[in-house]
């Protein structure tokens, strides 16, 4: 769909992003009078109201979700037209949009991405960090292509390429009293501070199970939603936290090591690499996750 055909897109999403129209009109550079004017004048052509005027604000209506879906599935096939024609030529163009887990961010899929537009530098990539919910939402929503989810919350619209068991680490200082061995029981973390996810993370729910099910404590002196901050912490403190494969240097950390908890304590997770059930995706999207694909198969089955 040519751009300029997703101006109603883009002013509908506004508004309802900031729940009002005065506020819209100022991020898109334009008078309230003016947006909603273009406001009614679609609502008119549709003979239904896209938003549920409230006391303070707006929110869309049933019709105003419809009109969105409809656009961004009309917007997501025209991007997949480009990126075939493109192909044609030989010059693989198009945007990769991708909602992922944190623990993606720092290896996996600067490797993948680096190697990818190395062989396609036309093709541009949008990374945007989600929690599980979200994550999925963002297929839902179309703006995002494919998904890195570790934990999903559900998958009924989704469609999963591949799923990859991916086993709690704990992440320690190299002289931990820990280090030297080769899995962790939680019991033995019991002794020592630890470094816990946000609630919203897949880690910390497997954690928060596995606790219910026993009759360790694990004494949390630091919750944080970010698993990079969690993964440098225990450099500084004699702390044990925890993170996913994935999410660890292939090489040795220096001054950090990381052992498996043990299975019988804490059972392994799974990453799903997945897309919207029933999209086609653009030819850039759906060859980068062909290549995730055969990395994932290879590296971490």
């Amino acid at each position: 769909m040519p751009a300029r055909h997703l101006a109603p897109l883009t002013y509908i999403e506004e508004v309802a992003r900031a729940g009002s129209i005065r506020k819209a009109a100022e991020t898109l550079a334009i008078t309230s009078t003016a947006l909603n004017r273009r406001v009614l004048a679609l609502e008119e052509e549709l003979g239904v109201p896209l938003f549920e005027r409230l006391p303070r604000g707006v929110r869309l209506s049933t019709a105003g979700e419809l009109l969105i879906s409809h656009i961004r599935r009309q917007a997501s096939e025209y991007e997949k037209l480009k990126s075939q024609i493109a192909d044609l030529s030989g010059e693989r163009r198009g945007n990769v949009a991708i909602a992922c887990s944190q623990a993606l961010l720092p290896y996996f899929l600067p490797e993948q991405i680096s190697r990818y537009r190395g062989e396609h530098p036309a093709v541009t990539f949008d990374i945007r960090v989600r929690d599980r919910a979200a994550a999925e939402a963002a297929l839902i929503d179309f703006s995002a292509d494919v998904a890195l989810i570790f934990e999903p919350v559900r998958l009924r619209e989704v469609q999963v390429m591949i799923a990859v068991r991916q086993p709690v680490h704990a992440v320690m200082a190299a002289d931990h009293p820990l280090a030297g061995r080769e899995t962790i029981r939680l019991r033995d973390c019991a002794a020592f501070p630890v470094g816990l996810p946000a609630v919203q993370y897949g880690v910390r729910r497997l954690i928060d199970i596995a606790l219910m099910r026993s009759s360790v404590e694990l004494r949390a002196a630091v919750v944080s939603d970010s698993f990079e901050f969690l993964r440098r912490y225990p450099r500084h403190e004699n702390l044990v936290s925890f993170q996913i494969p994935v999410g660890l240097p292939r090489k040795p950390d220096e001054g950090i090591v990381t052992r498996p908890v043990d299975r019988r304590d804490l059972p392994e997770g799974s990453l799903y690499l997945c897309q919207l059930r029933g999209r086609p995706l653009p030819v850039a999207a759906a060859k980068f996750a062909a290549q995730m694909e055969a990395v994932l198969e290879a590296d971490y089955r």
